[in-house]
C-alpha cells in the first residue's frame, strides 16, 4: 500500500471511531497498533519520563533499556530523529510535538525503514501528537466541568442555609448573575437520573453557569435536577435561561415532571425550595406534569407575632450559642434525610449525626419523631421572621406554651382549611392513617402494623393524601411538618 493509501486509511479509521466513540478523543494507541501493522514492525509511545504510554503487543520492552540516552535528548529537544540497531531490531525513533519534554515514537523492526515508511512513520506521529492534545484538553474540560459542578453546589448549600453574601464569596469574584438578582424561584425538575448531565451541559456556559440562573443535580435526590431563576428570566426567551427548555423537555417527556415556587427573596431558598417539592408533588398527578406552587399562607406568619417571638426565643436559647455549622446541619435535617444533608455539605453522615446529637440533648427534643421536628421547624420560621414593632426593642411577653400559641383563631382556621380536602376527598381512611403514620413516627412499616394493612396500601394512601393536601409527605420536610400541626390544632380546637 502507497503512502497516501495508507494515510487514507488511518484517517478514514481515525474519522470512524471518533464518530463511533462520539466522546473523548480516540486512544493513541489505536495508532501505533495500526502504524505496526502496516510496517510489519512493532512500536511505542514513550512519554517524557521514559514510560510507555502505548505500545503493540510485541513490543520489546527490554529494547529501551539502550535507547534511554538517546531518548532523553530527544524528549529534551536537543535531537528530532534517531536511528540505532539493537540486537537483531532496527530502531528508528522520533520525537513528537514541540512541547518538552517531548513525547517519542519508537519503531523497531527486522529492517530499516524504507523512504516511504519515514514518510508514513512521521505522519503517523503528527497524528499520535493531535490524538494526545485532543485528549489531554479533553480531560480539562471534563476537570472544568466537576469544578464548576462542585462551585454550583456550593453557591446552593449557601443559599439552602440563608447566605447569598457567602454564595458570593465562593465563586471568587465569577458571581453568577443570579446572585445579582433580589428574588429568586426555584425550578425542580424530576427526570431519569441519566438525563441530568445531558441537561446541564446543554445550557452550560463558559462561565459554568446557565445564563441568568444556575442548574444543579440534587445532592439527595437521584431524579431531581434543581433550577434557580430570578423571576423575570423564569419564561424563557433569548436570555431566559433553562426555564423554557425545562418545560418543553416535560412536555415532549411523559417521564418528566416540574414544580416550580413562588418568588422568594435570595436568603428565602429553602423556603422555595419547598415550595417546588410541594409544587412537584401535585404535578406528578396532573395530565400537564407541570404545577406552579399556590400554596396557603404558612402557619409561623399567621401566629401573633409578639407571642410567637417570645415562644420562638425561649424554645430555642439552648442552642443560641451552638456552632454555625450545626445550626446550619439542623436547618437542613428538617429538609433532607440524614445522608443527603451530609452530601450538600461535604461532611459524614456520623459528623451529621453528631451535630443533630447535640441538639436533640440542648432542646430535649427527638428529631428521629415527626413532632418533635415539627416543633423545631416552627420555632426555626418564626425567628426568621422580622421582629414585632418592626424591629423596636420592648420587653417580650412571657413566653406562651405551644398549645397556647397554636390556639389561636388564625392557627385553627388555617388548621380546617388545610385538613379539609381530607374530609371532603375521602372516606376517612387516608385521614385515619396519616394520624396513625404521625403517631408511628413516619414509619410505613410501623403504620401497617398498627392499623392491620399492608404496606404498599399505607404508601398508596401517602400518595393520595399529597394529591389532596398538595404537600410532600413521602421524603422529609415542611409537608410533614404542616401535617402535624394541623392534626395537633384540629385535635384541640372546639
Amino acid at each position: 500500500m502507497s503512502t497516501p493509501q495508507a494515510l487514507d486509511e488511518l484517517l478514514r479509521q481515525l474519522s470512524s471511531r471518533t464518530r463511533r466513540d462520539a466522546g473523548p478523543a480516540p486512544d493513541p494507541r489505536t495508532l501505533i497498533d495500526w502504524l505496526g501493522r502496516q510496517l510489519g514492525a512493532e512500536a511505542a509511545l514513550v512519554d517524557g519520563a521514559g514510560t510507555v504510554e502505548a505500545a503493540t503487543a510485541r513490543f520489546p520492552p527490554e529494547l529501551l533499556g539502550g535507547l534511554r540516552p538517546v531518548l532523553a535528548r530527544l524528549s529534551g529537544g536537543q535531537l528530532g530523529a534517531a536511528a540505532s540497531q539493537a540486537g537483531a531490531f532496527h530502531v528508528r525513533c522520533e520525537a513528537l510535538g514541540r512541547e518538552v519534554p517531548r513525547p517519542v515514537l519508537v519503531v523497531a523492526g527486522p529492517r530499516p525503514l524504507t523512504r516511504e515508511a519515514l514518510a508514513l512513520t512521521s505522519h503517523a506521529g503528527a497524528l499520535v501528537e493531535v490524538v494526545r492534545r485532543a485528549r489531554r484538553a479533553d480531560g480539562l474540560t471534563l476537570r472544568y466541568q466537576r469544578a464548576a459542578a462542585r462551585v454550583r453546589l456550593a453557591v446552593l448549600a449557601a443559599l439552602m442555609t440563608g447566605e447569598p453574601t457567602l454564595a458570593r464569596r465562593m465563586t471568587a469574584g465569577a458571581v453568577p448573575p443570579l446572585l445579582d438578582a433580589e428574588r429568586l424561584r426555584v425550578h425542580l425538575l424530576r427526570c431519569p437520573p441519566a438525563d441530568r448531565g445531558r441537561i446541564i451541559d446543554a445550557h452550560e456556559d463558559e462561565s459554568g453557569y446557565h445564563g441568568p440562573g444556575l442548574l444543579v443535580r440534587c445532592p439527595v435526590y437521584d431524579d431531581h435536577l434543581i433550577c434557580l431563576l430570578p423571576p423575570d428570566h423564569d419564561a424563557g426567551g433569548a436570555d431566559g435561561g433553562p426555564a423554557a427548555p425545562l418545560r418543553a423537555l416535560v412536555r415532549d417527556n411523559p417521564d418528566y415532571a416540574l414544580g416550580i415556587s413562588a418568588a422568594v427573596p435570595l436568603p428565602a431558598t429553602a423556603q422555595a425550595y419547598d415550595q417546588a417539592r410541594h409544587a412537584l408533588a401535585v404535578a406528578c398527578h396532573t395530565s400537564e406534569r407541570v404545577a406552579d406552587y399556590h400554596g396557603r399562607p404558612p402557619l409561623a406568619g399567621l401566629l401573633p407575632r409578639r407571642q410567637a417571638h417570645a415562644w420562638a426565643y425561649a424554645f430555642l436559647e439552648p442552642i443560641s450559642a451552638a456552632p454555625r455549622l450545626t445550626l446550619d446541619i439542623t436547618s437542613l435535617a428538617l429538609h433532607f434525610p440524614r445522608s443527603g444533608v451530609a452530601r450538600l455539605l461535604d461532611v459524614s453522615r456520623n459528623t451529621v449525626t453528631a451535630h443533630l446529637g447535640r441538639v436533640q440533648d440542648a432542646l430535649g427534643l427527638d428529631l428521629q419523631d415527626p413532632r418533635g421536628r415539627a416543633e423545631l421547624a416552627l420555632a426555626l420560621a418564626i425567628s426568621d421572621l422580622p421582629p414585632p414593632g418592626g424591629g423596636t426593642v420592648a420587653e417580650p411577653p412571657p413566653a406562651p406554651s405551644l398549645d397556647g400559641l397554636l390556639s389561636t383563631e388564625a392557627a385553627v382556621t388555617w388548621a380546617h382549611a388545610f385538613l379539609q380536602p381530607l374530609r371532603s376527598g375521602t372516606d376517612g381512611a387516608v385521614r385515619q392513617t396519616l394520624r396513625a403514620w404521625i403517631e408511628a413516627g413516619a414509619d410505613a412499616q410501623r403504620t401497617a402494623r398498627d392499623l392491620g394493612i399492608s404496606r404498599t396500601t399505607v404508601r398508596a394512601r401517602l400518595r393520595t393524601a399529597e394529591q389532596l393536601l398538595q404537600r410532600t409527605l413521602l421524603t422529609p420536610g415542611p409537608g410533614t411538618h404542616d401535617l402535624v400541626h394541623a392534626f395537633r390544632i384540629a385535635g384541640r380546637a372546639p
